[in-house]
């Protein structure tokens, strides 16, 4: 028989889920909606300059959810936006934390988005630099099909391929069971290991290392732990954002199934970027 005690944790997991999945699925229409409304204007304004490329991607990055990374990566592999401009967007996006974190932490998480998408500009000059410098070869321009197609932006249309194919049956179990089992875990180790106080015994730099290293994860569900643990005050706040910098969601899943060579190069470049970042912040004891 469950003890008492894991039955509470249970239940409170899941009426917590409940709220914030459905919160996050709000915001995922919202936002999913406008993203295809302006695609067009934004394709055609992000290829007038590197400059503009970085800072549009940067931006992008910022807004909730994988659609924007999904778009940069596509015009990436089709030649349209460089090395940089993809890099930028990976450095900025939150993936589908990004939900969770205004539904948990509205604050902290409008702060973190700003400083993630100035950052993204940094990161996207840096790293067009390097590649340059070191004369690293990257993707070319190809001829395959984009990742997103459909002509029309009917009301149909919309809810037929992209609230129930995308985001009710592509993203609403796995967000469902990958928040109910972060919380259920942060709230048992809470409980029954002291997680407050094995947190807090870790020295800073250890933790911003691994919150780099877990941003390699190319999945968005790991992460939440982070987001969870900061909500309840168990982590600082340097440590949820470099992990938030490392880390890009399934955004570069689509590019993994073009150029692993590519993805490997941008996930070395933000990881190290983020622990570059993650050092500055321990000097400056934030």
């Amino acid at each position: 028989m469950v003890p008492a005690a894991i039955s509470q944790i249970i239940f409170r997991s899941l009426l917590e889920t409940a709220k914030i999945v459905g919160m996050v699925i709000l915001l995922m229409i919202l936002i999913e909606f406008l993203e295809l409304r302006f695609k067009d204007k934004i394709r055609e304004k992000i290829t007038s300059s590197p400059l503009t490329q970085y800072v549009i991607a940067s931006l992008l990055g910022a807004i909730p959810g994988c659609m924007d990374a999904f778009f940069i990566v596509s015009l990436y592999i089709h030649g349209i936006v460089g090395f940089g401009a993809l890099t930028a967007e990976m450095l900025s996006t939150a993936g589908d934390e990004a939900y969770v974190m205004l539904a948990l932490i509205p604050r902290t998480a409008l702060v973190i988005f700003a400083l993630c998408a100035l950052l993204g500009v940094v990161g996207g000059f840096l790293a067009d630099g390097i590649v340059k410098r070191i004369n690293l070869r990257t993707c070319e321009s190809c001829e395959i099909k984009a990742l997103e197609e459909g002509s029309s932006l009917s009301l149909g249309y919309f809810l037929r391929e992209h609230l129930l194919e995308h985001i009710v049956r592509r993203h609403l179990v796995r967000l469902f069971l990958w928040i109910f089992l972060t919380l259920v875990v942060v709230s048992a180790l809470e409980q029954y290991l002291s997680l407050e106080t094995f947190i807090s015994s870790l020295p800073r730099w250890l933790l911003i290392v691994l919150a780099a290293v877990v941003g390699i994860v190319p999945e968005s569900g790991p992460h939440l732990l982070f987001v969870v643990m900061y909500s309840k005050g168990l982590i600082p706040f340097s440590v949820l954002f470099v992990n938030t910098l490392s880390q890009d969601g399934h955004g570069l899943l689509p590019l993994l199934s073009y150029s692993v060579k590519d993805t490997v190069y941008v996930q070395i470049f933000t990881t190290l970027f983020a622990l570059m970042v993650g050092v500055v912040i321990l000097f400056l004891g934030l």
